[in-house]
């Protein structure tokens, strides 16, 4: 199947407390949904009406045949979703206090098999061709998955759209220095880079969102955008910055909203929007995700935020 967008990094089952407000060791029951930023990223832009694709692998048990389904049951292609024979699937527990960003325990040792990526596991004529390559901060933790992606984006030749969600998470990384290598290099093989304060000064050294856009362009991204907070998202390209608020909702979970944002990216960039119109649309699919629980499953589809808007 021809794909608009493939993303490739993270997956798992993510597991949901049927309790809110309450510990993790006070909750009864949980409920499972799909997870991982890259995965995500591709569910939400295919409930946007994107062909979309994950390159990643999962274990030989009842939850990698469950990340199968639930792909294609979301219209996701699990054409690239190989198998790690001697790993399990990873499973992530949330806890929803706070709701606005929920602490997340991630059992992904002694390595994730979606961090085991090889070449030999890589379509590289679809990394070549298609319009919208979307890797992760996170696919670079560790090899062999690190060298994989490397080639992935050598190959690639920095072709537009190639983006990198800086996805930067502590538990996945040694110290900060090997990240903002790892992530830098990244950098200057891509054409979209996003992230949020955090992320942003690991990758490029400040969190000031003006300077980190500068620095995220001298190092020849074409459209850099740094997600704020409250005080909305920044969105910088050669021709100038913009800061677009954000939209306000009551927060349910935090979780996923990101992915939101990055799959209404892909869908913008696809439709050939301009930044400041992308920015808006992201934001309102971001806030939506947030006023619900769960990630994958919370997707919203294009008249949602179109009423919205």
């Amino acid at each position: 199947m021809a794909v608009d967008v493939l993303t490739v990094g993270r997956v798992g089952v993510d597991l949901y407390p049927e309790q809110s407000g309450v510990p993790l060791s006070a909750v009864r029951t949980f409920a499972k949904s799909l997870g991982g930023t890259a995965t995500n990223v591709a569910v939400a832009a295919a409930r946007l009406g994107r062909r979309t694709a994950v390159l990643t692998k999962v274990g030989p048990d009842g939850f990698g045949d469950y990340v199968r389904e639930a792909l294609e049951g979301f219209g996701v292609s699990s054409d690239y979703v190989g198998t790690s024979p001697d790993l399990q699937t990873p499973v992530v527990f949330c806890e929803l206090n706070p709701p606005e960003d929920p602490p997340l325990l991630f059992y992904r040792s002694p390595i994730a098999p979606d961090l085991t990526l090889a070449a030999a596991d890589v379509p590289w004529d679809v990394v070549a061709d298609v319009p919208v390559l979307w890797v992760t901060g996170t696919g670079v933790s560790t090899e062999p998955a690190r060298g994989t992606q490397r080639k992935v984006l050598e190959h690639r030749g920095r072709k537009a759209h190639t983006v990198l969600d800086l996805d930067y998470r502590p538990m996945f990384w040694s110290d900060v220095d090997s990240a903002r290598r790892e992530i830098g290099w990244m950098l200057d093989h891509v054409t979209v880079a996003v992230g949020n304060r955090t992320e942003v000064e690991v990758a490029v050294g400040t969190s000031d969102p003006d300077e980190a856009a500068r620095r995220l362009l001298d190092r020849g991204v074409e459209l850099a955008l740094v997600k704020k907070g409250a005080e909305g998202v920044l969105v910088a390209t050669r021709e100038g910055s913009w800061t677009v608020p954000p939209h306000p909702i009551d927060v349910v979970c935090g979780l996923g909203a990101g992915d939101a944002f990055g799959g209404a990216l892909a869908h913008g960039l696809l439709a050939g929007w301009d930044p400041v119109r992308i920015a808006r649309y992201a934001n309102v699919a971001g806030a939506l995700v947030a006023s619900r629980l769960a990630c994958a499953d919370a997707m919203p589809e294009p008249h949602e935020i179109e009423e919205h808007l």
